[in-house]
């Protein structure tokens, strides 16, 4: 870091770790034998971890097996990131079958009406993470902190363990990610107890955007592309209801890049939701996302092909962006707002009180107390910063803007 607070990622194309995190890669590169990216296997072991075998609906089989096939495509795939993502597909299946037990022993879950919920979508880096934060600081919605959508139902020899055993897990998983990954809260802070997205929880029926972030597997965006998301879309519905009768809670409050590209799908699933679109250059935004998605992929392959991951994310956002354009008007202006960046900055607290408006939420001076305190707590760059420029991933901004002249002309001019 330099006396400004400001990394220079010198790494990105041969990551270098410190003695602890190479140990702690060392460590997981041992258990790679007994982690293969096997369906079978990983039904096996999620089986045996949860003593269920139900794991609901079957056609999540397919869109398992494509991602496992993806995922063994990955040029430089080293034993400890084939670890790491055996562990997260088996917390989906898990996930599965504790979700699939739950439902069958409380069938009235499904009776729960939801709330229209409140819902942020933005790229990252557009203010979407400090939004969903501030909003959710005082009581008036329901959110998941990270341990929760990591692991959202508990264990059968759990329920009702205080203090709750997720939440040490996820101590754990965020204290290896700041190891091996130093720089990555400066570009997204992961914390246990920080507002979540609930893309993880679409990861449970193993179609989600999530998985394009995590690795380079153009074989599973091609199909997750190529198919409706409504009904997965339903099936994140469900487990919110589900998620609901565990941990109380009245109105949702969500957030996710993916819904730029889903905006019908999001107000057929969740009729009258209440949507917030975030703006910002996308020039900065989309060298800031392939920063972090280029950093990140230290944690399962090296060398790090970082052009060939920029092409892939300048091209995914092109198409994400272009489908925003086609579909924003589908949700009125009764229901949805625009908020560029810089007036985000500019008036936090202001922002905060037109989203609870347009919600119909009395934002009263408790609520506006918390808002405040929040974010006088998190202000922006305090952590310091990551410096970007196109010729770190072999591009140009030339080409950059003209790719984003669509976008920019719909929401910035």
């Amino acid at each position: 870091m330099t006396d400004t607070g400001v990394v220079i990622l010198d790494d990105l194309a041969q990551p270098r770790f410190t003695a602890e995190a190479r140990q702690i890669l060392d460590m997981m590169a041992t258990m790679a034998p007994d982690c293969p990216l096997d369906a079978d296997a990983l039904h096996a072991r999620a089986t045996a971890d949860t003593g269920l075998d139900d794991f609901g609906a079957p056609d999540y089989r397919e869109r398992l097996d494509v991602y496992l096939a993806a995922l063994r495509d990955i040029d430089g795939l080293h034993p400890a990131g084939a670890v790491n993502f055996y562990g997260q597909l088996l917390q989906s299946l898990k996930n599965r079958l504790l979700f699939t037990d739950l439902m069958s022993r409380h069938p009235e879950i499904d009776d729960i009406e939801l709330q229209p919920p409140v819902v942020i979508a933005g790229l990252p880096r557009t203010g979407t993470t400090h939004l969903h934060n501030l909003l959710a600081a005082p009581p008036t919605f329901r959110t998941m902190p990270y341990w929760e959508s990591v692991e959202p139902f508990p264990l059968p020899n759990e329920v009702g363990a205080e203090p709750d055993p997720r939440r040490a897990r996820m101590d754990v998983a965020v204290a290896v990610i700041n190891t091996v990954m130093p720089h990555f809260a400066l570009m997204h802070e992961m914390t246990t107890d920080h507002v979540h997205e609930e893309i993880q929880l679409l990861a449970n029926d193993f179609s989600t955007m999530l998985f394009e972030t995590l690795a380079d597997v153009p074989r599973w965006r091609d199909h997750y592309t190529a198919h409706d998301q409504t009904p997965h879309y339903r099936h994140l519905a469900r487990q919110l209801k589900a998620m609901q009768f565990l941990r109380g809670g009245r109105r949702w409050l969500l957030k996710s890049p993916q819904h730029l590209e889903q905006v019908p799908v999001l107000d057929r699933v969740f009729p009258g939701s209440i949507v917030v679109f975030t703006h910002r250059d996308p020039v900065p935004v989309a060298l800031s996302m392939i920063a972090m998605i280029t950093y990140s992929a230290r944690m399962h392959r090296s060398p790090v092909p970082v052009a060939k991951i920029a092409a892939y994310w300048i091209e995914r956002l092109d198409r994400m962006l272009a489908a925003l354009v086609r579909d924003r008007d589908t949700i009125g202006p009764e229901r949805s707002v625009d908020v560029r960046f810089d007036d985000f900055m500019a008036d936090e607290l202001g922002v905060a009180e037109r989203v609870y408006a347009l919600a119909g939420e009395p934002c009263s001076e408790p609520v506006r107390a918390a808002i405040a305190d929040y974010a006088a707590r998190h202000r922006r760059g305090r952590l310091g910063s990551v410096e970007t420029s196109p010729e770190m991933f072999g591009l140009t901004e030339e080409g950059l803007r003209e790719r984003f002249a669509p976008y920019v002309e719909r929401f910035l001019a």
